[in-house]
């Protein structure tokens, strides 16, 4: 049976991230389209996780991007109008139980955009 990984978002003036919490990723498949991200991967213990939204706006698709690290997923995807806040990540707007906002990355845009720049550099790089 699959189960949707626990997931983490945030907003920024480019770009929306989302962290899927997933330990020890294997099989990791990332689909982002213009309105929607469907996302699946296994973990250690051979558990299938799979996750779907559908997204609040339209993201541009071909630059975007994921990165994988031992303990979860993190897809940062650009937004097809900047410096529109998204005030959720889902088209509809209902909160799925799986998914939570980032607090500790959720913050105001003032005089963000030097520090988006660097952490989309420092993604791109690996």
């Amino acid at each position: 049976p699959r189960q949707p990984a626990k997931t983490l978002w945030y907003d920024r003036p480019r770009y929306v991230y989302l962290e899927f919490c997933v330990e020890d990723s294997t099989d990791v498949k990332v689909d982002i389209e213009d309105h929607r991200l469907v996302f699946s991967c296994r973990n250690a213990d051979g558990v299938e996780f799979y996750n779907e939204i559908n997204l609040y706006a339209r993201v541009n698709s071909k630059d975007s991007r994921e990165k994988r690290s031992d303990r979860s997923i993190t897809c940062f995807m650009r937004k097809w109008k900047e410096k529109v806040a998204w005030p959720r990540i889902t088209k509809e707007n209902i909160k799925p139980a799986w998914l939570s906002v980032d607090f500790d990355n959720w913050r105001d845009w003032e005089g963000d955009e030097e520090v988006e720049r660097a952490m989309v550099e420092q993604y791109a790089e690996v």
